[in-house]
């Protein structure tokens, strides 16, 4: 994450950033001509505030995540988020802002712009409000008064590191361990990244050391600061309150696909693949607390799901990823045992690797868009579309430690498919101990 230098827009003046600034403040205070009261300064707690006061308002918590982590992670990110937010509003009225997607790394596609892009583009708000209240960043900008977020907390851990023994989960306000990746302008304040809206100011900033769950942040948000908008950067750092309980699925289970690319996978499906829903026994409800499937009532399409990581994976995990002719032995073994004749692969391999998969692997089925598809989908739609064809398949088999098969072993597991068919991987061709994914069972 680099901050914006001076090269952004032109910098409003001095009077308009007051005002806006005035703008992004509780409603008594932009009216307000003199100091605000002691009670909402910064550094209050707001439980200072008067109960009616307190109860009234609406308060902001957004986030980001270390740049170079991808699409998948930062799904992972949300759903850590949403359990801090649960924990937030048994105090007060707190809304999660959803961080505009882009910049990604493994968004490559040239000549297409992808920043800035509304969670609506690959996820279904409605369903996401069901499980927590949630709002795009650009209702934040309407809602707020303006580009300003009064807090910004950067997550870190210790600068001693972590030390063996008992696990100890604290949190504590300490100087920034590295360099601060905000700059302040020559108004006082701070320009950073912030999802490519280079107009975003922060009014303040400074970093907490953490180690712990998400909802460690809490008392924070509820005592040390009465600011409105508040936000988390490197909120990777945070860990799930409980990973795989309730509140997990419940979370993850609300992070329904946007309709248009699920309809767009369908399809796909059933002119490609011969796969309906009526068929597989894959029935979808549109709500998401409808749905509660037995599991091992899936039948999945008559084909074979592969996910083949390969770029970065080929040289940062060498040993239990196999090579392209050792995949292909893999799925041409499963096709037979399992008597199945295509298989559909979802890659981020480079073109002449995909050129050598389809001379190797004549059963090949890949969703390949237009150029006109590409720019509607985007890089995220295109990969929300294959994990989605994968969580249909019959059996599916993914790459080790890989994210991209993670969220596909869960879309499998609300839709009901046997664990068996589900929570496979490659393995190495020097790979001695080649474990399988462990089963993470929902829970309703």
């Amino acid at each position: 994450m680099a901050a914006l230098g001076p090269g952004g827009r032109c910098a409003p003046t001095l009077p308009l950033l007051l005002g806006l600034a005035a703008l992004a403040l509780p409603p008594s205070l932009a009216a307000a001509s003199e100091p605000p009261p002691a009670a909402l300064r910064a550094g209050h707690a707001a439980s200072s505030l008067p109960a009616a006061a307190a109860a009234s308002r609406t308060r902001y918590l957004l986030y980001d995540v270390n740049p170079p982590e991808g699409f998948n992670l930062r799904r992972d990110v949300y759903v850590r988020i949403a359990s801090l937010l649960k924990t937030l509003r048994k105090s007060e009225n707190w809304v999660l802002v959803l961080p505009p997607w882009g910049r990604l790394y493994h968004w490559q596609s040239a000549d297409i712009l992808q920043v800035r892009i509304a969670w609506s583009e690959f996820f279904d708000i409605p369903s996401l409000n069901k499980n927590i209240p949630v709002i795009e960043y650009e209702q934040f900008l309407a809602e707020s008064g303006g580009p300003f977020i009064e807090q910004v907390y950067v997550l870190q851990g210790y600068a001693e590191g972590w030390k063996e023994g008992t696990w100890e989960e604290k949190i504590d306000e300490k100087p920034c361990i590295d360099q601060l990746m905000y700059s302040r302008d020559k108004h006082g304040y701070y320009r950073g990244w912030f999802w490519g809206y280079e107009e975003t100011r922060g009014l303040n900033a400074s970093c907490l050391s953490v180690q712990g769950s998400a909802s460690i942040v809490a008392p924070i948000l509820l005592k040390n600061t009465s600011a409105q908008s508040v936000m988390l950067d490197r909120a990777e750092n945070l860990l799930h309150d409980h990973y795989g309980g309730k509140d997990y699925w419940n979370t993850r289970r609300s992070m329904v696909f946007a309709k248009h690319l699920r309809v767009v996978g369908d399809k796909f499906r059933k002119k490609y693949l011969q796969s309906t829903d009526e068929a597989d026994r894959t029935q979808y409800k549109e709500d998401w607390t409808q749905m509660n499937v037995k599991t091992g009532t899936a039948l999945g399409g008559p084909y074979l799901g592969v996910h083949l990581r390969r770029r970065d994976f080929v040289w940062g995990h060498r040993e239990d990823v196999p090579s392209l002719q050792g995949a292909v032995k893999k799925i041409h073994s499963l096709l037979e045992s399992l008597k199945l004749e295509r298989v559909f692969v979802a890659t981020d391999a480079v073109e002449e690797e995909i050129e050598l998969l389809k001379k190797l692997l004549p059963e090949m089925v890949r969703f390949e868009p237009s150029l006109e598809e590409l720019k509607l989908y985007k890089d995220g739609g295109l990969a929300v579309i294959d994990q989605w064809i994968c969580a249909h398949a019959r059996y599916f088999i993914g790459t080790s430690v890989s994210t991209f098969s993670f969220r596909i072993h869960e879309e499998r597991e609300i839709l009901g498919f046997d664990p068996k068919t589900t929570y496979n991987r490659f393995c190495g061709e020097t790979e001695k101990n080649c474990e399988q994914p462990a089963h993470w069972k929902i829970v309703y």
